[in-house]
């Protein structure tokens, strides 16, 4: 799909995103026949636009095999633990692929920049993060790590159209509007995190995403071409023949029932 400056059509956009969700459930039948585990990490500043690919991403498959995780701040018990442990326990067993809304990733991001971390803790996790995901792979799990990047006047826009909003304003938080305050300090936390994480083995992929549209289908076509998988045959499914027996007027049980107010 060639590069343009347009914005998508959204009929353009839902028929090239039916074709994708389609090899999506191709890739799920993959990875559940092959025990795979695989890991996708959704990190970009505030309103980039990763809900929205994820929701994209997960909208027409199980979630029982794409599973989700958006971990809220962590608790006073976690914080005594170590930096990876709560992220640990959500890894993926075989047949599994886990989203990160977010990960640990945190501290290089907004801990560092909001000073929920000391600079030598956020030091030591850039130093140390490649070990870890080395050890990770080694492990047998695929790892992918999406940063998505928004321009600074796109994410104006949407934080505007937020407050405007009353289906979007719970998106908006204190810490929201701080990080649109901070834009360079989020910029420099960025490049540091890109020169000390990007490794040959984990690299970060960036997918421009002013144009939500386009960034949900490259996003989607980069890890269907990037997790190896193929067809799994299916049995074709045929419906039996319900049985009769034990037949007898089973809506006469709901007589006297409470009923939702059918107002639609």
């Amino acid at each position: 799909m060639a590069k343009s400056a347009e914005k998508m059509k959204r009929k353009d956009y839902e028929e090239e995103l039916q074709k994708l969700q389609v090899q999506l459930c191709r890739l799920q039948d993959w990875v559940q026949a092959n025990k795979l585990r695989v890991i996708i990490l959704f990190e970009g500043r505030d309103a980039a636009g990763k809900g929205g690919t994820i929701k994209a991403l997960t909208e027409k498959v199980s979630p029982r095999v794409f599973r989700v995780v958006a971990l809220p701040a962590p608790s006073d018990r976690e914080k005594s633990q170590l930096f990876i442990q709560r992220y640990m326990q959500h890894f993926p067993a075989g047949g599994e692929i886990v989203i990160f809304d977010r990960s640990w990733y945190n501290r290089a991001g907004v801990e560092y920049v909001m000073g929920f971390c000391t600079p030598a803790e956020h030091k030591r996790f850039l130093s140390l993060c490649p070990q870890m995901e080395q050890y990770i792979i080694e492990g047998g799990i695929i790892l992918i790590k999406l940063w998505l990047e928004v321009g600074m006047e796109e994410q104006e826009r949407r934080f505007r159209a937020r407050i405007d909003d009353p289906l979007r304003q719970w998106k908006l938080s204190p810490m929201d509007t701080e990080s649109f305050r901070r834009w360079y300090d989020y910029s420099r936390a960025r490049d540091l995190m890109f020169k000390a994480t990007s490794s040959k083995h984990a690299p970060w992929n960036v997918i421009r995403s002013d144009d939500k549209r386009r960034a949900r289908l490259n996003c989607i076509s980069f890890l269907l071409k990037t997790i190896p998988h193929g067809r799994v045959k299916r049995d074709k499914v045929k419906l039996p023949r319900r049985s009769s027996k034990g037949r007898y007027n089973d809506q006469a049980g709901l007589r006297g029932m409470k009923f939702v107010e059918e107002r639609y």
